[in-house]
């Protein structure tokens, strides 16, 4: 665990029940002219039109209806510049906010999007200042209203990359579990098991540090407690544990890094049309046993740890957890990686690719790339 470290966090953060109420007076501090960025229901965030009408900022509309893409990030941008707009909101799950977030990166830059991409393009700096980003989370997953990076699908390159710079962290992240409430099944599954999966991270990345800890050691055990609750019944309270879970995920990940799930997320994500939280969900386990035998030590120890919080709240053996998980999962309809329509013979091609990526620099140990393949073949 490392002793010294750099914290990023969001400029503002609200949090509770009932926090998205300020949402229009809080877009209307920031600008006048807001671009709103919504999921694919439009009818889901008329309730904001209308309350940024009231308050004398009606705002310019824009659908996200998938995991954004260049195409998609390029066709909001050029939206907001003809309308000459001076604030971005996302309302939406993981890929609204993911949109908004390099959308406010990118109307006030000079070049195109890909030449700011990591790894496809060329990895420059945003040379503009930023449009003021105010990020309303309806999903409790990803936790990217807390994050400095965007994931973008570059369908080109089979790859999804980032946008990474940390002005990209919002100005203020309005994170309101009720927005979550009622989220389907369907839903509520791969997003949370994503939003465990980015506190187990960090947790035992070699890049841990104390404030890291403080957020995950009390996330894990709820966040898992909690998404067992929802997966039989709708419960307000634990729609209220999700959210902070998420937050408290993305917290952690921009200031400790992530490790090999979301190395070989990246690349499998390009590369088939499956949700990123359902990628992560189906690698967690096998990358937890690839990570337990390759290591001894600290890393066995918070393995350990995270496999009592399993074990007690799906109650089962501590031995047995992480396989607990898997079955517990996939019985509540988490596919696998090869319901994706991967083709077995490209997985070397993937986890070459995954051992380059920033989040594999997390990892507490050094997993190679054969390795890599037998944690896809187990994740199947």
């Amino acid at each position: 665990m490392e002793l010294a470290f750099d914290l990023h966090l969001p400029r503002h953060i609200r949090f509770g029940r009932d926090a998205a109420a300020s949402g229009a007076e809080t877009v209307g501090t920031r600008g006048q002219r807001p671009l709103l960025i919504h999921g694919a229901n439009p009818r889901r965030s008329q309730w904001l039109v209308d309350a940024l009408t009231a308050a004398g900022c009606p705002p310019i509309t824009f659908a996200c209806p998938h995991e954004p893409d260049v195409a998609l990030i390029e066709a909001a941008v050029a939206t907001g510049r003809r309308s000459g707009v001076d604030v971005v909101v996302g309302l939406g799950g993981g890929s609204v906010i993911d949109t908004a977030k390099a959308v406010a990166g990118l109307i006030p830059a000079t070049g195109e999007a890909v030449d700011y991409l990591e790894v496809v393009g060329k990895g420059a700096a945003l040379d503009a200042a930023l449009l003021p980003f105010i990020a309303l989370p309806t999903t409790a997953g990803t936790g990217t209203e807390a994050t400095r990076n965007a994931v973008i699908d570059v369908p080109s390159a089979r790859r999804k990359v980032s946008l990474r710079d940390p002005r990209l962290l919002p100005a203020v992240a309005i994170v309101d579990p009720a927005l979550t409430d009622h989220t389907p099944a369907a839903v509520t599954l791969p997003s949370g098991l994503d939003a465990i999966t980015q506190v187990i991270e960090p947790f035992i990345s070699c890049r841990a540090n104390r404030f890291t800890d403080a957020l995950c050691r009390d996330a894990i055990p709820l966040g898992i407690d909690a998404l067992r609750t929802l997966m039989a019944q709708e419960d307000s309270a634990a729609r209220d544990t999700m959210a902070w879970v998420s937050l408290s995920g993305g917290l952690a990940l921009a200031n400790a890094k992530l490790g090999a799930v979301h190395g070989l997320a990246g690349p499998l994500g390009g590369m088939t049309d499956m949700p990123h939280g359902a990628i992560a969900g189906a690698l967690l386990p096998a990358v937890l046993r690839a990570n337990r035998a390759a290591t001894d030590g600290r890393t066995a120890d918070r393995i350990g740890e995270v496999e009592h919080w399993i074990a007690k709240a799906l109650g089962c053996e501590v031995h047995s957890a992480i396989d607990h998980l898997a079955v517990w999962a996939r019985a509540q309809g988490l596919p696998g990686l090869g319901d994706a329509g991967l083709d077995p013979a490209e997985l070397p091609v993937i986890a070459e690719a995954a051992a380059r990526s920033s989040s594999m620099q997390g990892n507490p140990v050094v997993l190679p790339a054969e390795r890599l393949v037998e944690v896809m073949e187990q994740a199947w």
